[in-house]
């Protein structure tokens, strides 16, 4: 590309930022549209078709939900090195949503092969769209440039209204015409945002943006192929590996490869910190217990696609104001209204020298998810004769969790890079990416303790209320605790840590 294109592509502007911005914008949220209206169907389909005959279906969907949780968050660590070394950002989101896009069509297909094959297209694709299309937006601004924080609020609220209006979508035609019709919609959705990237490129409104960083790598040859089509390959070949990996759920292989991982990540990391001076050594301790509280976090609020929509089907009183699978889009509703209130309290906080540390807000934000549950936990107080409770019960709940949401995640991901030492920056966002990987183990062993055994599927009343509101409380009271050690330890982190914030 020549310099002048270059330049015309820089000086493209929409609305303040840079045109390539919004063809991000509409390509992640479609992309996040067919993410998110999958999720929300996914724990239901399960239930009602591919474990219907079993009696430990519950089970056997805990376990399969939390493995294709923990792989698709897992395998952004692997897509994005892929593309920071060979591919570039332009042909690892044109193969992951390819790849994800593929996954989705194929749900649409009444098979249970190809259900697990689905998942592993998704988990696949997802590890290289999701890390780049990001980092993508990042590099759409120069360094220093004030615009950037903007940018990526703008970016991010593509990303909620995708999570809202999926659901809703989704999950309407799978009640109207059947599971295979919702999740072909979401398929659609993944097209659309490829096709809107596509756009983009034909625009140049990207400009050298997102090219391989090297040409010669990109095309060098292994085995007589070059990479650039060697990766397709390869990542094509791993798809029936990790479905097995998935359908395999009495054997539950993913659970004990993800406790190798976490047991080497920590090992690796003691081993950096004997080498760290001290007060690198304290920042990179802060990191840790901020990646380790965001996993806690990440762990609660993730049931919101398993048990809490389950609990929804089967004990809240929906009355046609919404479907379980619908009640998904309650916290992306609310997290776009409330980011922006949020941010400005933030931002008035600090004017007034008030705004909290990064622990506090963890802590009020584990706080806020015990809040949530305890909640859902005296629901049952509210319950008619039939063991369903009030809409508004889960309501609330999600309404509050978006708060302790908007606490933590924006926060967490600017404190690893200021925290990490500068050698091993980019192992610890692969680190921090991993945390939700791993939250999803959480997710699936609260699951298999709330696992209904029956084959009914009318399953409900008083009894799965019991279940239910019983876990909650007990997830209640570990979401309380975590809180209070957080905010009682406080002072003292400040004391042996010094001036990280």
């Amino acid at each position: 590309m020549s310099d002048t294109a270059i330049k015309n592509s820089e000086d493209q502007q929409m609305f303040g930022h840079p045109k390539g911005l919004f063809y991000l914008f509409f390509a992640e949220l479609w992309e996040r549209f067919s993410f998110y209206g999958m999720r929300a169907l996914l724990t239901l389909y399960m239930i009602d078709h591919i474990f219907e005959a079993i009696v430990e279906r519950d089970t056997a969907t805990a376990v399969v939900y939390a493995s294709y949780g923990s792989l698709v968050y897992a395998s952004t660590v692997i897509g994005g090195q892929i593309s920071d070394k060979i591919m570039g950002m332009r042909s690892s989101i044109f193969l992951g949503g390819i790849l994800m896009a593929l996954g989705h069509f194929v749900l649409a297909v009444e098979n249970d092969i190809a259900f697990f094959l689905a998942l592993a297209f998704i988990v696949v694709g997802n590890g290289f769209f999701k890390p780049n299309i990001s980092t993508f937006v990042g590099a759409l601004y120069k360094e220093g440039d004030v615009r950037k924080d903007s940018g990526f609020t703008i970016f991010y609220m593509g990303i909620n209204i995708g999570g809202f209006v999926a659901p809703l979508l989704c999950g309407w035609l799978a009640l109207k015409y059947g599971y295979h019709y919702g999740f072909g919609l979401a398929g659609i959705g993944m097209m659309a945002g490829l096709i809107f990237f596509w756009s983009g490129i034909k625009k140049n409104v990207f400009g050298d943006k997102g090219m391989p960083p090297s040409k010669e790598i990109y095309e060098k040859k292994i085995l007589g192929i070059p990479q650039k089509t060697l990766i397709p390959i390869i990542s094509v070949l791993f798809v029936p590996v990790i479905a097995y990996l998935l359908s395999s759920w009495k054997a539950n292989y993913v659970s004990g490869i993800f406790k190798f991982i976490g047991f080497a990540v920590l090992a690796y990391l003691v081993y950096i910190m004997v080498k760290l001076d001290s007060d690198a050594r304290k920042k990179l301790i802060m990191a840790v217990l901020i990646t380790f509280f965001m996993t806690l976090f990440w762990g609660f609020h993730e049931l919101s696609g398993s048990v809490i929509t389950l609990f929804a089907s089967r004990n809240v009183a929906l009355d046609g104001i919404m479907t379980a699978a619908q009640t998904n889009a309650l916290n992306s509703m609310f997290i776009i209204f409330l980011a922006i209130p949020i941010s400005l309290l933030w931002g008035y906080l600090a004017k007034k020298g008030l705004n909290p540390r990064t622990p506090y807000k963890f802590g009020l934000g584990l706080l806020l998810a015990g809040v949530c549950f305890y909640i859902l936990s005296i629901s049952g107080a509210s319950a008619d004769e039939n063991g369903m409770v009030p809409f508004a019960y889960l309501l609330i709940m999600y309404f509050i969790l978006s708060i302790g949401e908007l606490f933590m995640s924006p926060v967490g991901l600017s404190k690893i890079t200021d925290l990490s030492p500068k050698n091993i920056v980019a192992f610890m966002m692969g680190v921090w990416f991993l945390s939700s990987a791993f939250a999803f183990q959480i997710v699936g062993f609260i699951g298999e303790q709330l696992a209904v055994e029956s084959t009914d599927k009318n399953v409900g009343g008083l009894e799965t209320l019991t279940i239910y509101t019983d876990g909650f409380h007990l997830i209640a009271m570990y979401a309380l605790g975590a809180g209070a050690i957080v905010l009682l330890f406080s002072p003292l982190m400040k004391k042996l840590l010094g001036n990280v914030h």
